[in-house]
């Protein structure tokens, strides 16, 4: 039997010492023998800060981005050899693809939100400028930079490939290299995608090291510029949260933990309405994805006292025609737990919940003659949740689930947050008076939730399906983490600092231009100016334009807005203006008529407008002029060789009037030609 081997320090690595083996989860097959034993924890840290981390910091953010879409692309080509080791962990086709292909989703999105939200540069300025003194001399910016550590991902069996990549995606965006160490039960797959991205040569040397087994003295080796995130038991995570080194040190710790969440059908839905099979779909189908061994799976299930007996029937009738089976047979709907020692564990927490007084509707025991690691569907049934604390704190990490009754929405939301904190709820309701109150009553206790019914559910991804762009993570017993969640989840790996200085050296340090700083003015119109030879902080101010009744006329009669203000002469006498103004679209039409260069040159479009406000009334006879900056420039990578090569500006646009006041101040977006193109990246 082959060792599945770590890959430490750009070499793959062999242990020598104690061994844990590998099962096949459906024929009971050892398979791989791990372990992690003899590895110079210390040497594969300073390998990956020295090599991995150091080239990553060298990449602006939009270079990091085309890294983790090119990873996303040679991963889904590659997609096939994934899934043949997937089914020796249990999962079916389904369960694969969430883990497999869901997991390269989230690499493609967040280089899509690091190609089109974040600065081309390696530093990051998280806010406009903050003034802090009379005369606007002195001011300050709050900057994230790359930490100078590495992180460690600590991630558990239940997703192999996804688990990994959802971490790994903010943390090469925010320029640190990664150790992982995914659930022994399932590492092989880990350790394919692995071994998949290391042979591609799209990343640094040290950007990805993995561990299969043991992490030995690494947490001895860590400082305050690590990472550590961990996804698995709460147990075994607030044991590690404790280590003397992490809390000695400060070592920010990312926690995401099983939960008990729960699904609550409201009151006012009765069987005979659609939410209500919504309601018992969407049970069933987390109760038998991956077999039930989903951190975001349902746990509890809340229903109204009146409605107990039909809800338990109909949950039951649909379980009793899912049967576990071989996941590589086609049709078979749910596979096996990942090892027979895990089956034992549910085995286990399902007698002490029927010793606590749960009762067994469905399933309940395992079938001892069977080698692979099958559970049945098991649904129990707890009359009295108040009075049964085991029901809210003991979690069987398989394809095991609770009904309880609730009395009113109140108990139903004090049910939801006995839970502890849960990393995902669901409501499922046609009211929206109930939402809210659910919302407000039950909220604090989730990170996330699902507020289901029948408009809803045409396009709803479902209770336990994490979303790059929403928080994963949840209060208490779900860890307090935030993994994901956009770009939220990048800062986790970065620091936050706040610049103080005078706008102008702000400026200088962020690489982008911002309110008060100097500025640099040229006889050549910035528009007749290619990407590379604008320089950020660049401007011209025009020439000037009286507004008259005339224009005002014209604009309304054009665009179809009448408002009074505008051409009600009697009327906007009497309103907040005193008189008649300008339309602001008017004003802002002609401060572009003002700035703009007609003629042909490196500027191909405008494609937005940001943060306009309308600051003073335009009036009759009032004349505007327009300063025009280079706030920031960002290049943006080529797809195909033929793609002519653009950059996105965006210019700082102040207009103001006769007396010096701005009238109105915007950011515009435009698409300008390159000169050189990169598709090498």
């Amino acid at each position: 039997m082959q060792q599945l081997t770590s890959y430490l320090a750009g070499q793959w690595f062999t242990g020598h010492g104690k061994e844990r083996t590998i099962f096949h989860a459906v024929s009971g097959e050892p398979l791989w023998q791990v372990t992690s034993e003899g590895a110079d924890m210390a040497q594969a840290r300073r390998f990956a800060i020295e090599q991995g981390g150091k080239a990553l910091q060298e990449m602006t953010f939009i270079q990091r981005a085309a890294m983790l879409k090119a990873v996303a692309k040679h991963l889904l080509a590659n997609k096939e050899a994934f899934y043949e080791v997937s089914y020796q962990t249990g999962a079916t086709k389904a369960d694969s693809w969430v883990d497999i292909e869901g997991g390269i989703a989230t690499l493609f999105a967040y280089a899509g939100m690091g190609n089109r939200e974040l600065p081309d540069d390696i530093l990051w300025p998280e806010d406009e400028l903050i003034p802090l003194s009379k005369q606007g001399g002195f001011a300050a910016r709050h900057v994230l930079t790359s930490k100078s550590g590495m992180a460690l991902h600590i991630n558990a069996f239940n997703f192999p490939c996804w688990g990994m990549l959802e971490k790994l995606a903010p943390t090469w965006l925010a320029g640190m290299p990664a150790i992982i160490k995914p659930g022994t039960a399932s590492a092989q797959l880990t350790h394919a995608m692995v071994k998949s991205i290391v042979e591609s040569g799209l990343v640094p040397d040290g950007a990805i090291s993995l561990i299969c087994g043991g992490v030995g003295n690494l947490f001895e080796q860590l400082d305050e510029q690590d990472v550590v995130t961990f996804t698995g038991s709460a147990s075994t995570g607030q044991k590690l949260r404790c280590h003397s080194n992490i809390v000695a040190k400060s070592i920010p710790f990312t926690m995401e933990a099983d939960s008990l969440n729960c699904c609550v059908l409201a009151e006012d839905v009765s069987p005979e309405q659609p939410e209500f099979a919504l309601f018992i779909r969407e049970i069933v189908r987390e109760m038998t994805a991956k077999a039930g061994q989903k951190c975001t799976a349902i746990r509890r299930i809340i229903v109204p006292h009146k409605q107990l007996d039909t809800v338990v029937s109909a949950l039951k009738a649909k379980l009793e025609k899912i049967q576990p089976g071989d996941p590589a047979v086609e049709g078979v709907r749910m596979g096996a737990l990942v090892s027979v020692e895990q089956r034992e564990d549910v085995q286990r927490r399902v007698d002490q919940l029927v010793e606590a007084g749960c009762e067994v509707v469905l399933g309940g025991k395992a079938d001892a003659s069977l080698r692979g690691a099958f559970f049945p569907p098991t649904l129990l049934l707890c009359q009295q949740p108040d009075e049964t604390p085991a029901v809210h704190e003991l979690e069987a990490f398989g394809p095991v689930a609770t009904v309880m009754p609730y009395r009113d929405m109140d108990h139903a939301m004090a049910l939801a947050r006995a839970g502890q904190g849960s990393l995902a709820g669901t409501l499922v309701t046609a009211d929206e008076k109930i939402a809210r109150k659910f919302i407000l009553g039950a909220a604090r206790a989730h990170g996330r939730i699902q507020v289901l019914n029948q408009e809803s559910a045409v396009e709803s991804t479902g209770h336990g399906s994490p979303l790059p762009m929403l928080v994963h993570g949840g209060p208490g017993r779900a860890g307090g983490g935030e993994e994901l969640g956009g770009l939220r989840a990048v800062k986790h790996y970065m620091q936050r600092t706040a610049i103080q200085g005078s706008p102008t050296m702000l400026a200088a340090i962020s690489q982008q231009w911002n309110y008060g700083a100097q500025v640099q003015e040229d006889a050549v119109h910035p528009f007749r100016k290619h990407f590379e030879e604008l320089r950020v902080g660049e401007s011209i101010l025009t020439a000037r334009r009286t507004i008259t009744e005339a224009d005002i006329a014209n604009f309304a009669n054009l665009s179809g807005d009448r408002f009074y203000a505008h051409t009600d002469k009697i009327g906007a006498a009497e309103s907040f203006f005193g008189e008649r103004v300008a339309h602001g679209y008017f004003v802002v039409s002609a401060a572009a008529g003002l700035f703009v260069d007609p003629g042909v040159g490196p500027v191909i479009a405008n494609y937005g407008m940001e943060n306009l406000r309308f600051i003073e009334p335009v009036k009759i006879d009032d004349t505007i002029q327009v300063r025009l900056t280079c706030k920031r420039k960002t290049a943006k990578p080529q797809k195909t060789a033929e793609d002519k090569p653009v950059g996105v500006v965006e210019w700082a646009v102040d207009i103001t009037n006769q007396h010096q006041q701005i009238v109105a101040r915007y950011s515009i977006l435009t698409f300008v030609a390159r000169l050189h193109g990169d598709f090498a990246l």
